[in-house]
């Protein structure tokens, strides 16, 4: 069987998705733990409905901690318009991250791979916190939750330091861990490099618990260009440092998104011992991760979203201190990655929720805020191919059957 793909130019061609999908190396998967490809406890197959049962979590990384922000699923069958508060098929959404947690990985929620400002805002991210917070003490999953200022628009230092706290006290009060994520009120009102210092500082004194800091470069919100109080990337470095020095009992790490490995390397090796850093860059993961005889990063990626099963079979191969057999495993995703977030990077979240679509976690492509036409139908088809020659889909029949649909919606014969 074939299936017929529009590129680029216009132009459509033929190809031959694969027929069977990739069966992991023998000995690959952790005990206990459904190998790569496989039905995950708690996860629909392919058009079947989602299913509250919950499961344990059994796995443990112990060379690296590991969280993959989840997207969420858009409720399809909800009267709403693109200005609408969001509508989740909380099923779903919870039999994604049981999913993830099955795997053995770390789920970051209400990030902004969940389109936290972009269709999902504050009162639905934090019932997305509630909600997955009893999941994740339920079954065992590790889960750190974002904590921002995206009730409020602008305002004082003050308000938008209650806005965090707001926000700060909703994921102390899940169980989860806080990730204290880039504000665009702040960056709109802080005059220099000292107001960050006194916001950060307010709050990382009352944290209860250590949490991550999260560097968002522009490319993923246009809003927080300068952040950290200067457009000069050197001393928005020395501010985020000055704040993690000034307090590191309270930090566990710092989670870094800005597509520049050099950059994060470099960062990486000034962080106080104890400091974990967290690559969040989506272009260079594999080397970062894997890391040098100075140091290594930890993960918080928004492609391991659709990458789970194989970047936690990647990582169980690091564990065992094979660093080739996790390159080979990882670096062939590269590709792929870096396709679904080309610019405009913050629509990443579409092709994210079409590769979720095809390999069966949700019955449908459709998503808050209307966000599934941000990208083109060549974009689309070109992130299912990718995604097929990788193997990620459990199932490629359904796949490639829900892929031609998609296409006869948009004109495209087969």
């Amino acid at each position: 069987m074939t299936i017929r793909l529009p590129d680029s130019q216009g132009n459509l061609r033929t190809y031959e998705p694969r027929t069977e999908p990739v069966v992991p190396a023998p000995g690959a998967p952790a005990p206990g733990v459904p190998a790569p490809g496989a039905p995950a406890p708690g996860v629909p197959a392919p058009g079947a409905p989602a299913s509250g049962a919950p499961f344990t979590s059994r796995t443990v990384f112990t060379s690296r901690t590991v969280f993959s922000a989840a997207h969420v699923v858009a409720d399809p069958f909800a009267d709403v318009s693109p200005d609408s508060p969001a509508a989740v098929d909380w099923d779903a959404t919870l039999a994604f991250r049981r999913h993830l947690w099955s795997h053995g990985l770390g789920v970051a929620e209400a990030m902004d791979t969940a389109q936290r400002g972009m269709g999902l805002d504050w009162a639905g991210a934090a019932e997305l916190i509630r909600r997955s917070g009893a999941e994740a003490r339920s079954c065992g999953g590790r889960i750190v939750c974002g904590a921002g200022t995206d009730q409020i628009t602008g305002g004082t230092l003050a308000e938008i330091r209650a806005a965090y706290e707001e926000q700060l006290a909703v994921v102390e009060e899940a169980g989860a861990q806080a990730v204290l994520m880039a504000s665009r009120a702040l960056a709109a009102t802080a005059r220099g490099p000292e107001d960050y210092l006194e916001v950060y500082g307010h709050l990382l004194r009352q944290a209860a618990e250590p949490v991550i800091l999260h560097w968002l470069g522009p490319m993923f919100d246009p809003a927080l260009e300068g952040y950290w109080g200067s457009p000069d990337l050197d001393a928005a470095a020395g501010t985020l440092l000055e704040v993690v020095a000034e307090h590191p009992d309270k930090v566990d790490g710092v989670k870094v998104s800005l597509l520049d490995a050099g950059r994060e390397t470099g960062l990486r090796r000034r962080l106080p011992p104890g400091v974990r850093c967290y690559t969040g860059d989506d272009f260079h993961y594999p080397e970062l991760i894997a890391g040098d005889d100075q140091g290594f990063s930890h993960a918080l990626l928004g492609v391991f979203d659709p990458l789970g099963p194989l970047a936690a079979q990647a990582v169980r191969l690091l564990d065992t201190g094979d660093v080739p057999g996790f390159r080979r495993l990882l670096d062939p995703t590269v590709e792929l990655s870096r396709h679904l977030f080309v610019p405009p990077t913050r629509f990443y979240k579409t092709g994210v929720v079409l590769l979720a679509w095809l390999a069966g976690h949700q019955s449908h492509f459709t998503m808050v805020g209307g966000l599934q036409s941000a990208r083109s139908l060549p974009h689309l088809a070109r992130a299912y191919e990718l995604a097929d020659r990788l193997g990620l889909f459990p199932d490629p029949k359904p796949a490639e059957e829900r892929m031609k649909n998609l296409l006869a919606l948009h004109g495209v014969p087969q």
